[in-house]
C-alpha cells in the first residue's frame, strides 16, 4: 500500500501558494484493508475514507468509464491493480494530475506523467486526456480555475474540446445544484469575470445562463456607460465586487442586476426604460432554475429592482427615502440593505474610467437608515394607543416619525455643509 499527495496541494505548493487542504490517493490496497486500519468510509459512489486521526480524505486509486450522459454517468473501478498513473489520467487538468510523496514539502521530484509542471510554468490550463469530455462539470471547473489563476490561458485544443462537448449536448445534462455550486465558487475567485469569459467562449454560457449571455452586444448610453456594451459592464461590476472583497450574495446581485437590458426592444436602444422590472422577472426565473440560495436570491431581486433609485437617492425628499428603505426591507434586515448598497457602488464604479469615482449614496443612505431606526416604534405605538388609534394608523404614524427623523438628518447635513463651505467652525 502506497499513499500519495495529489491534486491541488501539489499544484499550489509548486506555485508557492498556501496549501489549506490535502487530497490523498492510496494505491495497492482494498476497502477492507482501509477499514482494518481504522479509516472511516464516507464515499457514496467510490471508496473514500476519513483518516482516523486527521480526518482528511483518502481515496483509493480508481479508473472511470463513461456509462451515461452528464456528470453522474460513470462507472467506477477500484482494485489493488490500479496504478497511480491510471488514477491521475482521470483528472481534469494537467496541473491537477500530479502526485508527490506523503512528506513532500515542495522540493524534490513529483510524479507528473502528463506535463503538469510544464503547463504551470507556461501558465496554461490543459485537459489531461480526451476523457475530459466525459464529465461536463469539468467545463465549469476549468472556467473557475481561469478566474482563480488570472494569468493562465486555456489551451486551444481544450477550448475546441469544450466547444464540441457543448455542441454534443453534454452541458444540457448538468443538474442545477452542480451548476450553482461551481458558479458560486467561481464568483468568489479573484477575477470572476474570467469564468464567464471562458464559458462564453466555448458556448456553455448560452446554454446555462442565456439571460446573461445575451447582454453582450447590447449598447447602453455612452454618457452613463463609457464602456457601452452591457455584457462588458456587468463583468466590470462583478470584478469591482471582487476587488472590494464582497460576499457571495453581493457578487451574485452584481451579476444579475441588469438582465433586463438583454430584452430591451431594439428601436429604443441605447436607452433601457423599465429594465429594472424586466431584470427582476428574469432574475427570479433564473434563480428558480438554478435553485439559488435565498440569501443570494433575495438580495439580487432587491438590487435589480432598486439600483436605479439608490443611484438617484441624493436630493430626494425624506418621505421618498423612507419609502425606499421600506421597499428594501431595510428596517428588518439592515445588514442585507448594506449589502445592496455595496452592490450598487460596484454598479456605479464598474464602468470604464469610473472605478475610483466616489459613491456617497452608500454612506448617506446608511446614515439616514440609522436616523430612521432611532425612532422608537414602541413609543409611537404607545402614543397612538392613548389617542385611540390602532392597526394601519399606527403604521402610518411610525412612517411619519421616520420621515421626520430623516428630514432632520438631511437638514443637519445641509447646515454642516453650508458652514464648511463658508469657513464657519
Amino acid at each position: 500500500m502506497n499513499t500519495y499527495m495529489v491534486g491541488g496541494a501539489v499544484r499550489d505548493r509548486l506555485l508557492g501558494l498556501p496549501v489549506n487542504d490535502h487530497d490523498w490517493v492510496v494505491v495497492g490496497t482494498t476497502p477492507e484493508a482501509m477499514l482494518a486500519q481504522g479509516f472511516v468510509p464516507v464515499g457514496k459512489d467510490f471508496p473514500v475514507f476519513l483518516h482516523p486521526r486527521t480526518h482528511e480524505e483518502y481515496a483509493l486509486a480508481r479508473t472511470e468509464r463513461k456509462s451515461g450522459r452528464g456528470y453522474r454517468g460513470f462507472s467506477i473501478a477500484t482494485s489493488p491493480d490500479v496504478t497511480l498513473e491510471q488514477d491521475l489520467a482521470r483528472r481534469d487538468l494537467t496541473i491537477n494530475a500530479m502526485a508527490a510523496p506523503v512528506d513532500w514539502n515542495g522540493s524534490g521530484p513529483v510524479t507528473d506523467p502528463y506535463g503538469g509542471q510544464a503547463d504551470l510554468q507556461a501558465r496554461v490550463l490543459r485537459h489531461v486526456t480526451d476523457a475530459f469530455r466525459e464529465d461536463p462539470v469539468r467545463i465549469l471547473r476549468l472556467a473557475r480555475f481561469a478566474a482563480r489563476f488570472q494569468d493562465f490561458s486555456v489551451a486551444p485544443e481544450t477550448v475546441a474540446l469544450m466547444r464540441q462537448m457543448v455542441a454534443d449536448g453534454e452541458v444540457d445534462a448538468l443538474v442545477p445544484e452542480r451548476v450553482w455550486q461551481e458558479l458560486a465558487r467561481g464568483l468568489m475567485e479573484a477575477r470572476p469575470s474570467r469564468m464567464f469569459e471562458v464559458l462564453r467562449d466555448c458556448g456553455a454560457l448560452a446554454r446555462l445562463l442565456p439571460e446573461l449571455d445575451r447582454l453582450w452586444g447590447v449598447p447602453q448610453r455612452a454618457d452613463y456607460h463609457p464602456e457601452v456594451d452591457t455584457g462588458i459592464h456587468v463583468m466590470m461590476v462583478l470584478d469591482r465586487a471582487a476587488e472590494l472583497d464582497a460576499a457571495l450574495p453581493v457578487r451574485w446581485a452584481c451579476l444579475a442586476h441588469d438582465l433586463g437590458k438583454g430584452t430591451t426592444p431594439a428601436d429604443v436602444l441605447p436607452r433601457h426604460i423599465g429594465h429594472e422590472e424586466r431584470s427582476v422577472e428574469l432574475a427570479r426565473k433564473l434563480q428558480q432554475r438554478l435553485r439559488v440560495p435565498s440569501d443570494c436570491a433575495e438580495l439580487a431581486l432587491i438590487v435589480a429592482a432598486e439600483h436605479g433609485n439608490i443611484h438617484r437617492s441624493p436630493g430626494i425628499a425624506p418621505a421618498a427615502v423612507v419609502r425606499l428603505l421600506e421597499r428594501c426591507d431595510a428596517f428588518r434586515k439592515p445588514e442585507r440593505f448594506a449589502q445592496a448598497l455595496l452592490a450598487c457602488q460596484c454598479d456605479a464604479q464598474g464602468r470604464l474610467g469610473l472605478q475610483d469615482k466616489p459613491y456617497p449614496q452608500r454612506a448617506q443612505l446608511l446614515r439616514l437608515l440609522a436616523a430612521a431606526q432611532a425612532v422608537s416604534t414602541k413609543g409611537v405605538a404607545e402614543r397612538a394607543a392613548r389617542s385611540g388609534r390602532q392597526g394601519a394608523e399606527i403604521g402610518a404614524m411610525v412612517h411619519e416619525a421616520r420621515c421626520q427623523a430623516v428630514a432632520q438628518m438631511v437638514a443637519a447635513d445641509a447646515a454642516a455643509a453650508t458652514a464648511t463651505a463658508s469657513g464657519q467652525p
